[in-house]
């Protein structure tokens, strides 16, 4: 007995001094507080900018890991280490990452891509992107790729969905006369006739390269280089599309309308499924403007048109916010949005894309959005750089 108990206190001696001294050689985030602060500053919504990054102290050496797609961001952190001669080992990988061979760049070859919130078919439907929409591609991870759409929105797609180009071949691409798909749904065929062998389904927003006419079609090149033809009546050349843009209170209103009764997809963006904010970007989308992805990204642009339920301030267009008010505590949480039609009524996608009114007195009064209603803002002629407007930006055309 008296043996055994020997050597269990030498045992647990043992442990206690090898646990100390590997506190004692590594220590995790000694530049915490720096680090945060440029995070703060360069990628405060993870959900747009990569600042992954960590300092790890091992014995008296300091070394920073990790990654991030802000080379300014990287940059600043290292400048600022220096001048507090603060000395570290640099083992930061900027992204893109090299092994990708060049081919940096991509466009979304299918109807609608499904993009993820981690490189796997099982995880969360962050959005998605329709087809032609040009990213920037940062890494690969066994069969997918992380990718930035012009929305700078970070996401995972899967390789079926992605055409990789490099910076040559993407320029080549954007140079290209093109389409865009406006119908609902569509299809696009082998040959110029709707009975012969479809070659895929489209959405509306789908962008295609244009590579010749025939009667009624438009023969085009997906990125991938199939060849199909897609009906004249359910498209337009794409500069003559925003050639003849006047997003207006009408056509917001006559958008959200085509899109009546469009399911609810949780990380939908297109017409095969919508979340809230995902409706309310496809609606200004196919008026020619970019707004951010979520809800609570978009109400930190636009112009303020009401913050008091003072609805008679309201104009067609302008985007509701609902959620939870901040409070000493806690921050404000914007959770749904919705898009003002006038006659006391917004339409939004809850369960469908459907209209509810805020009028107490109307058959489709909607007291739970009343209740948690937050404020509205105006996205339409807004001066706002967190709104793209394709007619003056060069994001599917050069």
């Amino acid at each position: 007995m008296k043996t055994n108990l020997i050597f269990l206190s030498l045992f647990l001696g043992f442990l206690l001094l090898t646990s100390c001294t590997s506190k004692e050689k590594v220590s995790e985030n000694p530049l915490e507080k720096q680090i945060l602060a440029i995070k703060n500053e360069f990628a405060p919504d993870k959900r747009v900018a990569l600042f992954d990054i960590i300092a790890i102290q091992n014995n008296t050496e300091i070394v920073l890991k990790g990654e991030s797609n802000i080379m300014d961001a990287v940059s600043t952190l290292k400048d600022n280490l220096k001048k507090e001669n603060i000395s570290f080992i640099d083992s930061i990988k900027i992204l893109p990452e090299v092994t990708l061979g060049g081919q940096t760049r991509g466009v979304i070859k299918i109807s609608v891509a499904n993009l993820r919130s981690k490189p796997s078919h099982s995880a969360e439907l962050a959005t998605q992107a329709t087809l032609g929409t040009p990213v920037l591609v940062y890494k690969k991870k066994d069969n997918w790729y992380l990718i930035q759409t012009p929305d700078k929105y970070l996401s995972w797609v899967d390789a079926g969905g992605l055409q990789l180009m490099t910076k040559e071949t993407y320029a080549s691409w954007k140079l290209s006369d093109k389409i865009i798909f406006l119908d609902t749904y569509g299809l696009s065929y082998e040959q110029s006739d709707e009975n012969t062998q479809v070659v895929s389904d489209l959405v509306a927003g789908d962008v295609m390269v244009l590579k010749d006419e025939q009667k009624d079609f438009y023969q085009v090149h997906y990125p991938d280089s199939r060849i199909a033809y897609v009906n004249k009546s359910q498209s337009k050349k794409y500069n003559e599309w925003l050639a003849n843009l006047n997003p207006t209170q009408e056509s917001l209103m006559k958008t959200s309308k085509s899109l009546m009764g469009l399911p609810y997809l949780w990380g939908g963006t297109s017409s095969k499924g919508v979340d809230c904010s995902g409706f309310t970007k496809t609606i200004y989308f196919l008026n020619g403007m970019v707004i951010p992805r979520d809800a609570s990204q978009q109400i930190h642009v636009g112009e303020l048109s009401d913050d008091k339920k003072n609805f008679d301030n309201l104009k067609p267009g302008d985007l509701l916010f609902f959620g939870v008010p901040a409070t000493e505590s806690k921050k404000e949480r914007v959770v749904h949005v919705g898009m003002w039609i006038g006659n006391n009524e917004f339409i939004h996608a809850s369960g469908r894309v459907h209209i509810s009114s805020v009028d107490k007195n109307a058959s489709n009064y909607d007291d739970y959005n009343f209740n948690r209603y937050l404020r509205s803002k105006r996205m339409l002629n807004a001066n706002d750089l967190g709104i793209i407007n394709l007619a003056k930006t060069d994001v599917f055309k050069d």
